[in-house]
């Protein structure tokens, strides 16, 4: 064996985290990038709305071009990852981030801010899950996979919670562009760390499969069509033929997309692959605890605001028990998985994110304790099952199939976060009479609301519990 030869197998398969310091760092900046970018955007939207004089729709088509580009390409991306190169497309994609990131300093107007956001989105498509896949491979053990990943997680958290805080300081001083701009030193950054740290693609990885473009065009119109119904459902209301027309039009095709990949002979993803128990079960876990978060958080900020007449700040000064626990929430993650094992952390945690809607649901009206509980019982469950879910999913798939299976999990908790909004939000339209954002309710519309809330809380929960006891059911056939 050459020198050559033997330092790749050193830098592909490091025997601890500092070893892999470097990628680590390249890997956590992208990470930290997907989390940073909408939370820290979202703060200066009242600016970009007076500077670009932009309209409302423009305003919800600047953040939602972007997730709605990014969940419906992430399929694609991992599964052209998959046979070019994880290392090559991230790279490609880190590129792409730092010129969009760029061109934020020459926008003018909404349109163009909406096609800078489009190409950011792509880009993320093409780096986030690689992300994933990247850390699971650079590590042969599963227990130094988990903890990377938790360390990457971690570098996100602390992102998604800063962000807005960050944001208020900088619009302060600075205009609103250099919200964007900050990406383009992180784009930099990864871009080191990754062709640094990381092993050029080894061929014997990867797969030559043609890519089933049919399948990829149906996967991305499924994906598509279901993020942006739950906003059509907002924006239109449920008496419109709009948002039920989109989502039909989501289900045909996802029937259409699952009757592609089983007839054809090199599927996008085999259907096969995806009901492996590990697989099918750390989906099930990670849409469950998407779901709730995206479903709880939306409820809670409604109450607080609406119900209980809480200001914009106290009221997220009550979700602080959810990013505390997110935030400290790394320090307790690799001891649990190593009291219980990965297959245990997956059920236990998912299981803590339904107590934490059943609570919320049943009690969160009689005072603020619930709600807290409610909020850490469901972000600790998250936490936990965010990485644990993920790790099964790549480790139920072939080493040719990492970056797709990272794609699927990120898509699932894309797709299964707007399910929660939207069914959280049909149920509250269909049972509250008149505009939800008046200042005053009438006695009856606050019962309504709070009537509203408990079965919206009480749907999400069971959706969410089903979700679970198939997870259980599937895990438990892995041998």
């Amino acid at each position: 064996m050459s020198a050559q030869q033997s330092t790749a197998i050193v830098v592909r398969e490091p025997q601890s985290l500092r070893e892999a310091w470097v990628a680590l760092a390249g890997l956590a900046a992208v990470f930290l990038f997907e989390m940073l970018d909408n939370s820290i955007l979202n703060v200066a939207l009242p600016t970009i709305g007076r500077e670009l004089h932009a309209s409302t729709t423009s305003l919800q088509w600047a953040t939602g071009a972007y997730a709605v580009v990014f969940g419906g390409l992430m399929l694609a991306a991992g599964a052209i990852a998959d046979r070019f190169g994880r290392r090559r497309i991230m790279l490609i994609g880190l590129v792409l981030l730092g010129l969009a990131s760029l061109a934020t300093a020459f926008v003018t107007t909404a349109e163009q801010l909406i096609a800078v956001r489009v190409a950011m989105g792509i880009a993320a498509a093409m780096t986030t899950p690689g992300s994933m896949a990247l850390a699971f491979r650079l590590f042969g053990d599963d227990g130094l996979r988990l903890r990377a990943l938790n360390l990457i997680s971690t570098v996100g958290m602390v992102g998604l919670a800063v962000g807005p805080t960050t944001g208020g300081f900088v619009l302060a001083i600075a205009p609103w562009q250099v919200l964007l701009l900050v990406n383009v030193p992180i784009a930099v950054l990864a871009i080191i760390g990754i062709r640094t740290g990381i092993a050029a693609d080894d061929p014997l990885e990867l797969h030559r499969d043609p890519l089933d473009v049919t399948g990829a065009l149906l996967g991305t119109a499924t994906i598509v069509l279901a993020l942006v119904a739950p906003t059509l459902f907002v924006n239109q209301g449920t008496k419109s033929w709009i948002p039920w027309t989109t989502t039909a039009v989501a289900a045909a095709s996802a029937i259409a997309y699952y009757l592609r990949e089983r007839s054809a002979r090199y599927p996008l993803l085999d259907p096969k692959l995806v009901a492996h128990p590990l697989v099918s079960s750390g989906l099930a876990f990670k849409a469950a605890s998407a779901l709730a978060v995206a479903g709880l958080s939306y409820l809670v900020t409604l109450q607080l605001q609406l119900d209980w007449g809480w200001s914009p700040a106290l009221a997220a000064i009550g979700m602080l028990p959810q990013v505390i626990v997110l935030l400290a929430g790394s320090a307790f993650v690799n001891p649990f998985v190593k009291l219980v094992g990965l297959d245990w952390a997956a059920r236990l945690s998912a299981t803590a994110v339904v107590a934490g809607l059943a609570v919320y649901a049943l009690l969160g009206r009689y005072g603020y304790p619930w709600i807290a509980a409610a909020l850490v019982l469901v972000a600790a469950g998250m936490r936990v099952v965010g990485l644990v879910a993920g790790t099964n999913v790549l480790r139920g798939l072939p080493e040719n199939r990492t970056t797709i299976g990272a794609a699927l999990v990120d898509t699932a908790g894309e797709v299964t976060s707007g399910a929660g909004i939207a069914i959280t939000g049909t149920i509250l339209a269909a049972l509250f009479t008149g505009s939800i954002a008046t200042s005053h309710w009438t006695a009856d519309q606050t019962s309504q609301f709070r009537e509203a809330v408990m079965v919206a809380g009480l749907t999400i929960t069971a959706v969410a519990a089903a979700l679970v006891a198939w997870g259980i059911l599937r895990s438990r056939k892995v041998s």
